[in-house]
């Protein structure tokens, strides 16, 4: 039987550190919403089977944008955590993905992903035992504080990685992960981490440190410059 990928989306933020009228996924980018320049690479790939993004109660932005009329685009109430609307996206999935069909959650304000570093993902994963994601090697200087602000450590970077998005597991390994997690009490701020408390290690696949998150305000023109450069090259 064929394996296919399926995408699920976060989506269910507010702006709190943006400071924004709207959640930030919904925010004006070059022409289009963040929102849309996130889920952009998986609709123009052969292999994404569906993408599933899972809303806030209420939501009055999403019918506004161009993802609401596409077919390969389904939706879901998500919750207050990032890992309950993660579940609600697997849920949606059930009846749809087989229990080792591939899942990659994205984050809806990580607008830069390229196809080159989507297309890496998939070919390092598609037939690794554990799955893994996108990340970045650290390359700044990195200092642990202490109560008064001042540096107490400086830390070595060796072996060091930012984690990114997408995160790539099997469906039935991650929703296991995260309903461990939830059930616990766990709070994980990543899909990975769900998935190493299971006992398991991720494969860190290099990524563009580019592929950036939109979280305060000044991540947004940064964010522009980096597609609008690629769109020039």
């Amino acid at each position: 039987m064929e394996i296919r990928f399926w995408v699920v989306v976060p989506a269910a933020g507010s702006a709190r550190r943006m400071g924004a009228a709207v959640p930030k996924q919904y925010l004006s980018l070059a022409g289009r919403t963040v929102i849309e320049w996130s889920l952009a690479p998986f609709l123009a790939h052969a292999r994404t089977a569906g993408i599933v993004v899972a809303l806030s109660p209420g939501d009055q932005h999403w019918a506004q944008t161009t993802l609401a009329g596409d077919a390969k685009v389904a939706t879901t109430i998500g919750g207050t955590e990032r890992m309950d609307s993660v579940l609600a996206g697997l849920r949606a999935l059930q009846d749809r993905a087989a229990p080792d069909d591939w899942v990659l959650v994205h984050d809806a304000a990580r607008p830069c992903l390229s196809a080159t570093d989507l297309d890496r993902l998939l070919n390092e994963l598609q037939d690794d035992a554990v799955g893994g994601l996108l990340a970045a090697p650290v390359v700044d200087t990195l200092k642990r504080a202490d109560e008064d602000g001042r540096v107490s450590q400086t830390v070595a970077r060796d072996k060091l990685w930012r984690a990114l998005t997408p995160q790539m597991f099997r469906h039935v390994v991650l929703q296991r992960a995260l309903e461990s997690a939830q059930t616990n009490g766990v709070a994980v701020t990543d899909e990975a981490q769900a998935v190493e408390a299971l006992g398991l290690q991720p494969k860190l696949v290099a990524g563009d440190a580019d592929n950036i998150k939109i979280t305060l305000p000044e991540d947004l023109p940064r964010a522009e410059r980096i597609l609008r450069s690629r769109s020039a090259s």
